[in-house]
């Protein structure tokens, strides 16, 4: 496998970095449960909403959770994709739930396409305008608020068109863009609820 591991310890959360293609990738592992989830980032872990999201699904609902920033270079979709795959395999996941939140949900969208048998669903929370084709066959969650003016309701509405029989819609009423942080409670149980099928 091409990349080193080294641990970063000027962070509470554990952030590691990964090399690889001369890329220093930071991602967070938190949880040993047997349901994996690898969340991708915007950017940087810091200003991640899925930060409390992913530590509650960890902590209380027995996830394995893996969120993915983004490297310093600005890396585009494809390569950030190809990043996320790198990370899961020094990880040893074979596949997993995919997600992220607006533009980290286009990579998740990215990943699934490129790579659908690593991918057990894709989880998007919020949906921002994209053209890149949903995976085949696996199912797809969308979390969106009902208040976010930036990625309304109607995106989430219109890619669960494109595939209406593995695409479930949940809209967190009273929510608005920052619904991960806001409505941390409805958004961490809404994905517990559908992905723990136990």
């Amino acid at each position: 496998m091409n990349g080193t591991s080294q641990e970063d310890t000027a962070t509470v959360t554990q952030q590691s970095i990964f090399e690889h293609e001369g890329r220093a990738v930071p991602y967070i592992v938190e949880g040993e449960g047997p349901i994996g989830l690898v969340l991708i980032a915007a950017a940087a872990l810091e200003a991640d909403p899925l930060g409390v999201v992913a530590h509650y699904l960890a902590e209380e609902a027995g996830f394995h959770v893996v969120r993915i920033g983004a490297d310093a270079s600005s890396a585009g979709r494809e390569q950030r994709a190809a990043d996320a795959v790198a990370v899961m395999d020094h990880l040893g996941f074979a596949d997993a739930w995919i997600g992220g939140y607006g533009s980290g949900g286009k990579i998740a969208r990215v990943l699934t396409a490129a790579h659908p048998d690593r991918a057990n669903g894709l989880l998007l929370l919020g949906v921002e305008e994209d053209d890149t084709s949903l995976a085949p066959l696996i199912p797809v969650l969308i979390i969106q608020g009902a208040d976010d003016a930036s990625m309304p309701p109607s995106n989430g509405e219109a890619l669960q068109a494109i595939a209406p029989e593995r695409t479930s819609v949940k809209t967190i009423a009273g929510a608005d863009h920052r619904f991960p942080v806001t409505h941390l409670m409805d958004t961490a149980v809404t994905i517990e609820e559908y992905l723990d099928w136990d």
